[in-house]
């Protein structure tokens, strides 16, 4: 797995995936879908998906695979280098949502909450899947919000397929046990390398955050510690948080947008006003194509 594209820019989201093995061309296929670090106020939520034919579920449980959450980070290392070794039959993809890039969707006008980000990151994922040849009939998604709701909406917007959505579905279904292992270990990877841009040779960034849970003593601790009173805090931290919005409140400067009264007082002035000769209506004024032409609007077509 190689996170260099992510690693160079940490500010946007990034997709990487494996080649797509010929076998899923033809065979029908099965998709598992789970994600990674949905609850931690650091560092990036991934998606990520493991698909193979059906004929190769046994297979599956063989390689041991299990919901990510219950294995050690060595475990989980083992069973995705078996993942990477079964190219033949069995192809990945992870879809890194930057940790800016969450925030920035949570704090945009037009309500968009992280429910909805991760079902639109699902359903890219299943689409991608699609687009790249796979012969994919059964679809299996760990849920997100309620299932039978997310499940109705999956199958109305790919109604050919055969889609199961439900709780713990990392712990029924192999394949998506498979894809909580790709997502849980290229965020553990991504973590661990984080590169802080905004660190300098005077100001170096302290790598010991904790978690990266809202609870944890010590992420809160790093937190209180990182704030910029003008920029607040560094990439790595989703700043839609709660947790990093109260420290935000009690520790960096207060910001005033002085224009905002101005603005409900005066009414702006319309674009087209700057540029009318004066006293002119620039609503009235004809286009250089119909001048022109010496075209003019008809109101009376005569007898």
């Amino acid at each position: 797995m190689n996170l260099r594209d992510f690693e160079e820019d940490n500010a946007k989201s990034c997709v990487i995936g494996s080649d797509v093995p010929d076998v899923t061309k033809g065979e029908p296929c099965c998709l598992g879908i789970d994600e990674a670090g949905r609850g931690p106020v650091l560092g990036p939520m991934v998606y990520g998906i493991c698909y193979c034919p059906l004929s190769g579920q046994d297979r599956l449980k063989d390689m041991g695979f299990a919901d990510s959450k219950t294995l050690s980070e060595e475990q989980r290392e083992k069973l995705f280098e078996a993942i990477a070794g079964a190219g033949e039959f069995m192809g990945w993809t992870i879809h890194i949502l930057a940790p800016n890039a969450i925030s920035n969707c949570m704090l945009r006008r037009s309500k968009y909450n992280l429910n909805t980000l991760s079902h639109d990151t699902a359903i890219g994922l299943i689409q991608r899947t699609l687009d790249s040849g796979v012969n994919l009939q059964e679809v299996y998604v760990d849920t997100v919000g309620d299932a039978s709701k997310y499940q109705d909406k999956l199958k109305g917007i790919f109604p050919d397929l055969d889609i199961t959505v439900t709780p713990k579905a990392d712990s029924k279904f192999p394949i998506v046990s498979a894809a909580s292992i790709c997502a849980k270990v290229s965020r553990d990877r991504a973590v661990k390398g984080w590169a802080f841009f905004e660190e300098t040779e005077s100001n170096k960034i302290s790598r010991q955050f904790g978690s990266g849970y809202p609870s944890d003593p010590e992420t809160k601790k790093w937190l209180a510690s990182m704030v910029e009173p003008v920029f607040g805090f560094t990439q790595f931290v989703r700043f839609s948080w709660s947790t990093a919005s109260k420290i935000l409140d009690d520790k960096a400067v207060t910001v005033n947008w002085d224009d905002e009264d101005e603005d409900e007082k005066v009414a702006t002035p319309s674009v087209l006003s700057f540029f009318a000769a004066k006293g002119e209506d620039p609503k009235q004024k004809k286009h250089q194509y119909f001048q022109e032409r010496f075209l003019h609007s008809v109101t009376d077509f005569g007898s």
